[in-house]
């Protein structure tokens, strides 16, 4: 019978290949992508492969942003519409948060309020605009609460969704320790069930962009919805580029500050 017993030096390591479930950061990946694509669009143009009447150079954009940012024009549209996403999308967001956390303990609340989320979640917001013009007026109230409404949904959806994927095990666990009701939600719930917000958060600051163009356009003097109405209606694709450049940043903007709170408050999964 032969001895087939292996030593240390006839052992291969194996590869964890679970490994590659965890994302790894690639600096500057991101960054190539968008310049090459700006590259392709400025050759593109330059050659007469894409006509200028379909989209215009790069170069002219960023010749129209600067021009924009040396004429003072930038912040008179910017500013207003940063106040309004503000205000709406913190009223929407905190009032989601609030009521899919609710939802998501108490049985009651959720048979009462399940419905009438369903129900209120797949209507077009844009849609309910000259109703909330109607009961608000022209002026900035109506955009508030347009933003804050568009914003709301998701956000509890998100947040009573997340609050169900909370490992019940844990639950259980703190249960069998002797931890308070209060202490469970605060120490296990909350934490477990946070990924699950801020990544709602993510598609709701999305939304509450959109609405807040789509208000800026019915009655607006300032704002980059207003901004780009006007650069629509007098075809003038530069303008209208640049105003959709800006909304690009800011949606980059919101997105790297919702990743910096997942790092600072989903510190404990790393």
């Amino acid at each position: 019978m032969s001895d087939t017993t292996t030593t240390p030096e006839q052992a291969t390591e194996v590869r964890f290949r679970g490994g590659g479930f965890a994302p790894s950061a690639r600096r500057g990946v991101g960054v190539a992508v968008f310049v090459v694509l700006i590259l392709l669009m400025e050759w593109g143009t330059r050659t007469g492969w894409i006509s200028a009447l379909t989209l215009p150079k790069p170069s002219d954009v960023a010749a129209t942003f600067v021009e924009l940012w040396q004429s003072g024009l930038l912040f008179k549209h910017l500013v207003p519409s940063l106040s309004r996403l503000a205000v709406g999308a913190t009223l929407g967001a905190s009032l989601g948060i609030g009521v899919g956390i609710l939802i998501g303990l108490f049985s009651y609340v959720r048979a009462g309020l399940v419905p009438l989320v369903a129900a209120l979640f797949p209507i077009p917001k844009i849609a309910l605009l000259p109703l909330f013009v109607i009961w608000f007026g022209i002026d900035e109230t109506s955009k508030y609460a347009l933003i804050a409404f568009g914003t709301f949904t998701p956000t509890v959806v998100a947040t009573y969704g997340a609050v169900d994927n909370v490992d019940r095990s844990l639950i259980r666990m703190g249960q069998s320790f002797g931890l308070s009701w209060l202490s469970i939600v605060r120490k296990i719930v909350l934490p477990g069930a946070m990924p699950g917000i801020l990544s709602g958060l993510r598609i709701s600051l999305a939304i509450a962009i959109i609405l807040l163009v789509a208000a800026e356009m019915l009655g607006a003097e300032y704002g980059i919805g207003a901004y780009i109405l006007e650069a629509g209606s007098l075809y003038d694709l530069e303008r209208l580029f640049a105003g959709v450049l800006i909304l690009s940043v800011l949606g980059v903007t919101l997105s790297t500050v919702i990743g910096l709170i997942e790092k600072r408050l989903l510190a404990w999964r790393s």
